[in-house]
């Protein structure tokens, strides 16, 4: 896969070296507490560097090892393909979810943005 969508300094000297952008990614998921999230942008925005498409990008080729399930996208529906492995994540957590209504074909809840969206309160020292 190609790195170009990564910010210039996302791209590691050492090829199995996680690119310095990648690494900072993770770092803020690993802080979003359990039952909250961040929309890829809120990560985009908390590290004033890159997009929404650039942070997805990091965690879907980086994101296995840190609780990918809170970075999320803005409207609240669950990632595709692993709607039910999430799912399952924000149940034993407790993160606010809204039932899906009849309409929805595969009745998959949506997060409540309203009260899951973690606004990075506490942040750790160093942040801003």
């Amino acid at each position: 896969m190609s790195q170009e969508s990564l910010p210039p300094d996302a791209v590691p000297e050492h090829p199995h070296a996680l690119p310095e952008y990648a690494e900072r990614v993770l770092e803020v998921a690993e802080l979003i507490p359990p039952g909250r999230v961040m929309t890829y942008g809120d990560v985009a925005e908390w590290l004033d560097e890159g997009g929404p498409r650039q942070v997805g990008r990091v965690m879907a080729l980086y994101g296995g090892a840190v609780p990918w399930w809170r970075v999320v996208r803005a409207d609240g529906v669950l990632l595709p393909g692993h709607e039910q492995r999430a799912l399952g994540h924000y149940r034993v957590e407790g993160t606010p979810l809204k039932e899906a209504g009849r309409a929805a074909a595969d009745h998959v809840p949506r997060l409540d943005m309203r009260r899951a969206r973690w606004d990075g309160g506490g942040r750790t020292e160093g942040h801003t």
